[in-house]
């Protein structure tokens, strides 16, 4: 059967990905300034960062509109024999909501909410891949990926707060505090909303070793196919850092690397890394 797998710009997969496994990526909208852009296409979170380092707001995003999903559905429904997409989170953006509507007239294309977001997303689209590759059927694969979601274990760690203090987030007196004691926020996805596992405290890389420890470290109950390191722009030494400590607790047939995309860019910051795998 001919298919086609489709998802937002959320699932921060990187170029590689997508060119490998034939993804449809549909962008989410960035407002920066009086400007619209879209996601991956016309702005990239450097863009956001060189805008706020000036002095300029913060970046807000939306989501792709019923009309994107309607065009791109509806030609893609006359192509393939079935079409899945993979949302952000129905708790972060309406992006899903927006696809169901588009896809309801469209019997061959179905819409699977990921329960996540960034490369916890990505992992629900490159499992809808593989199944499709396999030859599965529409039906069984979305069955599959919707009880896929609960197994993903998503999280990152922030090096900084200044872009949470911005957001209205957090407060400057958490800020100052977090600063002076030097505290790094584990931020982790559960049930598709997002909220704090724990704080670190200590150099940036001690607490990424600490983090990666905690979330690897003699567990027996994690799939070894596939791990993401997903970051929003840090220097090299603290991806390799990553890497080493991925392996030194777990031996994964495959590690990628991918950058975040300007949605998970605009809301923490550069320095933000974590690591996003498929609990058994």
């Amino acid at each position: 059967m001919r298919y086609k797998i489709t998802a937002d710009s959320t699932c921060d997969l990187g170029r590689d990905l997508i060119e490998r496994y034939d993804i449809g990526i549909l962008p989410l909208y960035v407002q920066l300034g009086e400007k619209t852009y879209r996601d991956g296409i016309d702005i990239q979170p450097d863009d956001i960062y060189a805008h706020v380092a000036a002095g300029g707001g913060l970046a807000t995003t939306a989501a792709v509109n019923l009309a994107d999903y309607v065009r791109t559905f509806t030609e893609l429904s006359d192509r393939y024999d079935f079409v899945i997409h993979v949302n952000i989170s129905s708790d972060f953006s309406c992006s899903h909501q927006n696809a169901q509507l588009a896809a309801a007239d469209l019997p061959n294309v179905y819409v699977v909410d990921s329960r996540n977001l960034s490369a916890g997303q990505g992992h629900i689209v490159l499992e809808a891949a593989r199944r499709a590759a396999e030859g599965m059927g529409p039906e069984e694969i979305v069955q599959q990926l919707e009880a896929l979601t609960a197994r993903v274990d998503a999280s990152f760690i922030l090096e900084q707060l200044e872009y949470m203090k911005k957001s209205g987030r957090c407060s400057a007196v958490a800020l100052l505090g977090a600063n002076l004691l030097k505290l790094r926020p584990c931020i982790e996805v559960k049930d598709g909303k997002m909220g704090i596992a724990k704080k670190y405290r200590g150099t940036f890389a001690k607490c990424l070793e600490a983090y990666i420890a905690d979330r690897l470290a003699g567990r027996d109950d994690i799939e070894l196919g596939r791990i993401f390191i997903t970051h929003s722009g840090v220097p090299d030494e603290i991806i390799a850092l990553a890497k080493s400590c991925i392996a030194k607790y777990q031996t994964f047939d495959e590690v990628c690397v991918t950058r975040a995309g300007c949605t998970v860019s605009s809301h923490c910051g550069p320095g933000t890394i974590g690591v996003l795998f498929i609990r058994k």
